[in-house]
């Protein structure tokens, strides 16, 4: 019997002294603070000096401005936010960072679902329902922003390539595109204008021989009626009779003369 309680006995002193240790840990845990993930928030700050300021009060535009101003920020805190927490959930796993860096990325998030619910609070007292579009419409004043970057640094990345690489090649200057002219009449006033009136008025094609044949628009030539002998004579009867040739006949009067 003895045996059988002292195994018991040192798991329950064990399980209530980790128990003990777990509640005091997150006493003392709660009540620390960690530091910030994200510095400061200056567009908020900023709009909330604009929004106080009374004398004399800011514009309305200006203040839609910077609420806008502060929605990108906020939109491109949750975009690193997403992209870090899976990293860091895998240090934290493998024991490569401490606890204090994980409860400051979860205390970060906190604090930015509630930045969001203010925003979207903010922008519907300008325009009723604004509050459901405004991050969108941050996001792609973002992806603007970064395109309009890249295409204002591409030059100066360009210069810096060439003095590292050298030039690849020459510049090749391209001659301008030609309009292409479509074949149709000639304008009226035009020399070739009057020639093809006078051509229609005179009934006839120009720079034509007189005895040459017209060739027809489709490009069809009538049959050209060709002058035959007729090979045999139709009787009365209907039947029809054939007329000897001159050189049969000239041989039946050789035959009959010999």
């Amino acid at each position: 019997m003895a045996s059988v309680l002292v195994p018991v006995l040192y798991v329950g002193i064990v399980v209530s002294s980790l128990l003990l240790f777990s509640h005091f840990y997150r006493k003392r845990s709660a009540g620390k603070l960690y530091e910030p993930y994200f510095s400061s928030h200056p567009e908020r700050d900023v709009y909330v000096s604009l929004l106080q300021k009374t004398d004399p009060p800011a514009h309305e535009a200006l203040l839609k401005a910077a609420l806008v101003r502060r929605a990108m920020t906020d939109v491109s805190r949750v975009v690193r936010l997403r992209e870090d927490k899976p990293a860091l959930q895998n240090l934290l796993q493998k024991g490569s960072i401490g606890d204090d860096l994980w409860n400051s990325l979860l205390q970060a998030e906190k604090e930015l679902e509630a930045e969001i619910m203010e925003v979207v609070a903010e922008a519907n007292t300008f325009v009723e329902g604004w509050g459901s579009i405004i991050f969108q419409s941050a996001g792609e004043m973002i992806a603007n922003e970064k395109m309009r970057t890249v295409y204002e640094e591409t030059p100066a990345s360009r210069e810096l390539k060439e003095r590292k690489y050298g030039k690849v090649g020459a510049k090749i200057d391209l001659p301008l595109p030609q309009p292409v002219l479509m074949p149709g009449p000639p304008p009226p006033g035009h020399p070739a204008h009057a020639a093809a009136l006078a051509a229609a008025a005179a009934g006839g094609a120009p720079n034509s021989a007189p005895g040459t044949p017209v060739k027809p628009p489709n490009s069809l030539m009538p049959p050209r009626a060709t002058s035959t002998k007729a090979e045999s004579v139709a009787s009365s009867d209907g039947e029809s009779r054939d007329t000897p040739s001159p050189s049969k006949s000239s041989k039946k009067k050789g035959k009959k003369r010999k």
